[in-house]
Formats: structure tokens, C-alpha cells, sequence
């Protein structure tokens, strides 16, 4: 700790200063109330991944004990090993390229840099070093915690001797370094030579779909990632090993560990290529950001113009529902802080979607439906549902806090019905959608429509249910986030959710088969649905008699004064 102290002293001032504010700045201060504890927050995220881990390394040494007491130990377990640590690779890369694109914007200069600290006689290098120190720590956090428990445990399985163990576990980790180097160094300099060819204003609106894009190729490259007992039976870990970086950085470990076949050397210096490539390109976007267009963001805005959509210019309904639906999908379209948001849950909504399309691909066959494409289907729906609402809470600005509420036209009930428009719109019908597409490679055809019902009423349900309490519309009212807990929600969703939708799955395969059991079953959904529409509705009107009450009362006080 003394070490620590003094070498922290050492630094220069500036630099201690914007690499604590830069820190907090991981999480978007706008979006978090003022007792807000950010560290907090991020122990509560690396408390999840230690957990994670740990549970990991326990699987493992009892698979490890299983397949050392079976015949052929020597063949399975080598095999075994080799796909835990792949699949620890693939797994910490694809964290650290999450964690990454998430913090999009964070190391490259902005406005409020260029306003507050270009004035100030901060050097741009100062500005740059604190920024990749504070991205360095928060992704430092992220990959310890996830290899806590199963990155110290294979190392030791493998190591053997006291050397080979020390051997293993400096091979391992740095590794894990060179990955995480690779991944923040490739998405940074993709990022930074971007905005240094394109024009502002196009970069800007390409922005968004940019991120999207990654988001989308990292749980892709994750998904169908090569395992390695079919790569070895099939002999083609030349031919599709070869185009999986994760198996670039397994081969170096190998080789780091002096247990690489030479015929694979090969992989490992693509490794090696690949790192001074990403620090290469990543190093000269950010240095050409800091010293030529730093001066450039002062005219970026908060929101990016918008564009002629003709999907946006669609009615969806009376002259307030099709209002608040444009409203909605142009302020999550051009808000760089709500789209962040979501697409943590489109990531995960994608990647389901995209492994059950590799099920069906694998397969090339109509085949009936099973309770495997039936629970994917519905966390779909409920991450979609659930990952709209929470960023409906976000306020596009704090000015949009007093002009939307005093400007209110109508009744509460009517409001509370635009806003369950936009979350059926925006995300339980485009789920519905992707779903029915999927269901036409199954059969029979009457319980793919029975299972598309079904999903219809969850979807309502979810959609009914997220609306409990709601009293504003979407991305025009404060919030405080302070008082959530990511563990709890993380582990509720676990523990409430996927139990429901187990039972739920199952329930629907037994009606699949029983008419009337199936009748009762939409019927009871449809009940569900209907009782919480009765009960937002009820508790709209019962608010806009509050506030009409509240304002003779302090109509009344002015009277008498």
C-alpha cells in the first residue's frame, strides 16, 4: 500500500485529477442521481463477473476429477482442458469488447473536453494518458474479475511441477493482457480512423450504426466460435482456426507455455501481428484526434440532426400515440446515451436469436418445436420489453423535465396508452416479427400459431407490467438510479424469470397437443393481460384526479391569501 502511495505521488497532478474524474466517467454522471456511488457500481459489476468465474472453476475441477476416473483419460481431458481455456478466451474477449464499445466516445476528445479543458493549460497527452488510464482500469477489473476463479485454476491443472505452474500462470495471463490489448486497441482504432476520414456530420450519424455493428460481430464471432474436439476429430483447424482470433491467442498461450506443436506456430504469430497491429492503428487515430481534430468536437451536439425516416413518418394511431412513437424512436435513434443503453439488451436479444438460428441451420430440416426454441423465444421478448423500459426512465434532457410536464394536453389515461404503443412498436412487435420468421423451418403449422399467440400475450403482459407506476411519457422524466443494485437485478432475473419461463415452455408443449388445455391457457394470459390494462388504466384516471384535486387546493390558498 506504502509502494502504491508513493508511486501515486509521483504522478504528475493533472494527471491524478482527470484520471479520478475520468473514472467516473465511465458511467454516464447525466444518467445517475447524485447519490449515485459509481464505484459501487462498478464493484457490484465485477462481483457478478468473480462470481461467474467462481462458478466456472467449480464445474470445471469436477469435470476434470469425472473425466480422470473414466477410460481414455489421456485423450479426453487434454481435449477438455483445450476448450475451457478457448472458451475463456472467446469469453474475456468478448467482455472486454462489450466493455469497450459500450464506453464509446469516452477516449476520444468530446465537447465538454474541448470546452472546459482546452482553456486550461492541460497538454492534449496529459488529457490522453489520464483517459486510456481510467479505460485501462475499469477493463483491468473486468478481465481480473473474470478469471479469478477458472484463470487460476487451469493453469495449476496444467502446470504439473511448481515451474511449470509458474510457467502456466504467467503464460495465461499475459495472454489474457495481449487479448484485451488486441480487442480495445482493433474497436479504438476502427473508431478513431472513422471519424478521422469521414466528415463530421457523417460520422456522427454513422456512429450509431457503427456500434450496433460491433455489438453484433463480437456476440457473432462468440457464438460460432470452432470447438476444438470437432476441430481436432475433423482435422480442419487450419481451415477455420485460422479465422477465430480467440484461437490465435489459445495457440500463444500454448506457445508461451512451451506446449505448442510446431505445425501451429503459425496461429500464435498471428497473434502477435495481430497486437501490433491494433496498438499501431489504435496509437495513431488517437493521436491524430488529440493533436489535429480536437478543436473540431466543440460544434458536436447533444443530439445528432435527424433525417427524413419514412418508417417514423407512418401513423400509429391518433395524433398523441403517433407523437409520442416518432418521439420515442428519434430520441433513442439519435440519443448516444439511451442507444449505449440498449444495446446491451439487443446484444443479448441478438445473440439468442442468432444461436437459435444456428440450431435451425444445423439441422436443414422442418422438425416440430420443442421446449429448446420455445424459452429462447420468450427471453427475447421479455430482455427487449424490459431493455426499452428501463431507458424510457432516462431523460433526453433535463430541460425536456419542464417543458413536457407543463404542457400537458390531455388526459394521464391517454398518455399512459401512447407510451404502451411505443413499447409494442419498438419492441415486442419487432420480436413477434423475428420470431414468426423463425417458426416457418418448424412444423406442425397449428402450434407455431399457438406459440406465436402465446408470445403475443407474454409480450403484452411484460408490456402491461413494465407500465405499473408510470405517469410520464418516455425520455422526458427524472429518475434515480442510485438505488438499484445490479447484483439483485441480475440474480432476479435469474431466479424469477427463467423459472417462469421454463414452466411456461412446458405448459405450452403439453397444450400443443389438447385443444382445451391450450384454450385455458391463452385465456388465463389473457385475463393476466387484461386485469393489468384495467389496473394502468384505473391508475391514471385515479392520478389526474389527484393533480386536478391538488390544483383547487392551491387555487384555494390563493384565494384566501
Amino acid at each position: 500500500m506504502l509502494v502504491r502511495v508513493r508511486i501515486a505521488e509521483r504522478l504528475p497532478v493533472q494527471f491524478r485529477v482527470l484520471y479520478r474524474q475520468f473514472l467516473l466517467r465511465v458511467v454516464d454522471l447525466e444518467a445517475l442521481s447524485m447519490q449515485a456511488d459509481v464505484p459501487r457500481l462498478l464493484g457490484q459489476f465485477a462481483g457478478v463477473l468473480i462470481l461467474i468465474s467462481v462458478l466456472q472453476a467449480i464445474g470445471f475441477l469436477f469435470m476434470v476429477g469425472l473425466l480422470g476416473g473414466r477410460p481414455g483419460a489421456s485423450t479426453a481431458l487434454p481435449l477438455y482442458v483445450l476448450q475451457k481455456a478457448l472458451s475463456l478466451i472467446s469469453g474475456t474477449m468478448l467482455i472486454v469488447g462489450l466493455v469497450t464499445v459500450v464506453s464509446w466516445d469516452t477516449i476520444f476528445p468530446d465537447r465538454r473536453d474541448a470546452m472546459v479543458l482546452g482553456t486550461l493549460p492541460v497538454k492534449p497527452g496529459t488529457i490522453l494518458c489520464a483517459k486510456l488510464a481510467a479505460s485501462g482500469a475499469l477493463l483491468g477489473v473486468a478481465v481480473v474479475a473474470l478469471n479469478f476463479g477458472l484463470g487460476t485454476v487451469l493453469p495449476i491443472v496444467t502446470g504439473g511441477s511448481l515451474l511449470g505452474i509458474l510457467r502456466a500462470v504467467l503464460a495465461w495471463w499475459f495472454t489474457m493482457a495481449a487479448a484485451t490489448v488486441f480487442l480495445y486497441g482493433a474497436v479504438l482504432a476502427v473508431q478513431g480512423w472513422t471519424a478521422l476520414m469521414l466528415p463530421r456530420r457523417v460520422f456522427l450519424r454513422l456512429s450509431a450504426v457503427l456500434q450496433l455493428a460491433l455489438f453484433a460481430l463480437l456476440l457473432t464471432a462468440w457464438i460460432f466460435q470452432p470447438n476444438i474436439p470437432n476441430l481436432v476429430e475433423r482435422a480442419e483447424i487450419g481451415a477455420l482456426a485460422g479465422h477465430w482470433p480467440a484461437c490465435w491467442f489459445l495457440c500463444l498461450m500454448l506457445q508461451l507455455d512451451g506446449k505448442l506443436p510446431a505445425e501451429h506456430a503459425w496461429m500464435a504469430q498471428r497473434a502477435w501481428i495481430a497486437v501490433a497491429l491494433s496498438i499501431a492503428g489504435a496509437g495513431s487515430s488517437l493521436l491524430l484526434c488529440y493533436f489535429r481534430t480536437m478543436k473540431r468536437t466543440v460544434e458536436e451536439p447533444d443530439l445528432l440532426p435527424g433525417g427524413r425516416t419514412r418508417w417514423l413518418s407512418l401513423r400509429w394511431g391518433d395524433s398523441l400515440r403517433t407523437a409520442i412513437v416518432q418521439f420515442s424512436a428519434r430520441s433513442l435513434a439519435r440519443s448516444k446515451q439511451h442507444r449505449v443503453v440498449y444495446a446491451f439488451f439487443l446484444a443479448i436479444t441478438f445473440a439468442i436469436a442468432v444461436s437459435t438460428v444456428q440450431g435451425v441451420v444445423r439441422i436443414r430440416a422442418v422438425r416440430p418445436l420443442t421446449e429448446d426454441f420455445l424459452m429462447p423465444t420468450l427471453a427475447m421478448m421479455c430482455l427487449a420489453i424490459v431493455g426499452l423500459r428501463s431507458i424510457f426512465s432516462l431523460p433526453v434532457s433535463l430541460k425536456a423535465n419542464w417543458v413536457l410536464q407543463v404542457t400537458q394536453l390531455r388526459p394521464s389515461e391517454e398518455y399512459i396508452a401512447a407510451t404502451r404503443r411505443a413499447l409494442l412498436v419498438m419492441s415486442a412487435g419487432p420480436v413477434w416479427l423475428v420470431v414468426a420468421a423463425l417458426s416457418l423451418c418448424f412444423r406442425p403449422w397449428h402450434a407455431v400459431a399457438e406459440h406465436l399467440i402465446v408470445l403475443g400475450l407474454v409480450g403484452w403482459i411484460l408490456t402491461e407490467a413494465s407500465l405499473i407506476g408510470v405517469s410520464k411519457i418516455p425520455f422526458a422524466c427524472s429518475y434515480l438510479p442510485g438505488k438499484t443494485n445490479i447484483q439483485y437485478m441480475f440474480w432476479a432475473f435469474a431466479v424469477v424469470f427463467v423459472p417462469i419461463a421454463m414452466g411456461l415452455a412446458h405448459e405450452e408443449m403439453l397444450a400443443f397437443h389438447q385443444s382445451r388445455r391450450f384454450a385455458a391457457l391463452a385465456a388465463a394470459l389473457a385475463s393476466l393481460a387484461v386485469g393489468l390494462w384495467a389496473w394502468n388504466r384505473r391508475a391514471a384516471r385515479s392520478e389526474r384526479h389527484h393533480i386536478a384535486a391538488a390544483g383547487e387546493r392551491r387555487g384555494g390558498r390563493s384565494g384566501n391569501l
